[in-house]
């Protein structure tokens, strides 16, 4: 696999900052540009996060010395790198702006950003679900008018904690979906320290993240038809999220009900769709993608945000519903398999096909 020089924009994040440690060591992607707004361009990355990093793992050495750029100097950037990865922070009329003109300087862009989840051309993959989808890239450079330019966007955090665990049963004709997720407040790019109120409480809502919930899944099922990837009609998914004390991790409650309850299946047959379930052949891609925890109180938010780097699902309590058919518990990581791993793991999809060359 050919190596590809990367930038990060958004290096100051919290997701600019997973993006930094996920990259340090990556054997196919070498970070050379970090990039921000215009009031931390010009300062020394490690000078200027002395006070802004909130991961755990300290800073990587590699990245102290390097300079900020501006994230709006994109001819400056396009010189030194092959692709980036999108996660700023600002209105979504500008990243829309920002992000497209990156593609139609013939920059791709990897976006952890919503901005442009909607677009019907821009495709939004989960690999291990819809890798079909990235074809659609020869259609949106198409309308941008550009060779090797695009976006694609990775789908919201708190999806990942049921999609996948869906996915797999969608055969047998999923008809409604409840879901309840429980969301940590990384999610909102805080920690404990910076977010104090949160500390022993629990707060009923998170602005737009429920209309997300609901819609994204749709054009991950979705087809490419028309030269626009056309939403799924089903399953109709109703949502509530809350946010909750945990640092990491999206819990859901998930409940399945199926077109034909008759003709539903057994709770061995979907046990064995998630263990059977192939992930993708990827670097950043978990050793099992679907894992299901036999003990009743399992998953835990901080015994297993973690699995398998991060990148994996965690799934239990799968029993019959009295008034759906089945309900269960799944579990993932917001900022790893959610936000900058799930991007990093997309880049892997698009370089192994060919679309940065």
């Amino acid at each position: 696999m050919k190596n590809f020089n990367v930038g990060i924009v958004g290096a100051t994040g919290m997701v600019g900052q997973r993006f930094a440690l996920l990259l340090e060591k990556h054997p196919w992607f070498n970070v050379t540009v970090l990039a921000a707004s215009p009031r931390s361009a010009g300062q020394k990355y490690g000078e200027l996060m002395k006070k802004r990093w909130l991961m755990e793992a300290p800073l990587p050495e590699k990245f102290k010395n390097m300079t900020v750029l501006d994230a709006s100097a994109i001819k400056s950037i396009g010189e030194q790198v092959d692709f980036v990865f999108c996660a700023v922070d600002m209105k979504k009329e500008e990243i829309r702006d920002l992000e497209e003109a990156y593609a139609k300087a013939e920059i791709p862009v990897i976006s952890n950003n919503s901005a442009h989840r909607g677009t019907s051309d821009v495709p939004m993959i989960i690999p291990e679900i819809n890798p079909e989808h990235a074809e659609i890239v020869l259609e949106q450079r198409k309308r941008l008018g550009t060779k090797r330019g695009f976006v694609a966007v990775k789908s919201n955090c708190s999806i990942q904690s049921y999609v996948p665990i869906l996915h797999p049963l969608l055969k047998f004709g999923i008809e409604n979906v409840i879901v309840c997720t429980y969301q940590a407040i990384s999610g909102a790019g805080k920690n404990f320290e910076t977010w104090p109120e949160m500390v022993d409480n629990i707060i009923p809502f998170i602005g737009g993240e429920e209309q997300k919930s609901e819609l994204e899944p749709l054009k991950i099922w979705g087809k490419i038809e028309g030269g626009e990837i056309a939403v799924a009609s089903s399953p109709q998914i109703s949502t509530q999220c809350i946010r909750v004390p945990a640092s990491d991790g999206h819990m859901a409650a998930v409940f399945v009900k199926f077109s034909n309850s008759a003709n539903k299946p057994n709770k061995q047959e979907i046990l064995d769709l998630w263990n059977e379930f192939k992930g993708v052949d990827l670097p950043s891609a978990p050793e099992k993608f679907l894992t299901y925890f036999e003990e009743e109180n399992f998953p835990q938010t901080n015994l297993h945000r973690d699995l398998h780097n991060g990148m994996g699902i965690s799934i239990g309590r799968l029993r019959e519903d009295s008034v759906y058919d089945y309900k269960f518990i799944g579990l993932s990581h917001n900022t790893l398999r959610g936000a900058a791993g799930g991007a990093v793991l997309m880049a892997e999809l698009f370089a192994e096909k060919g679309y940065f060359d």
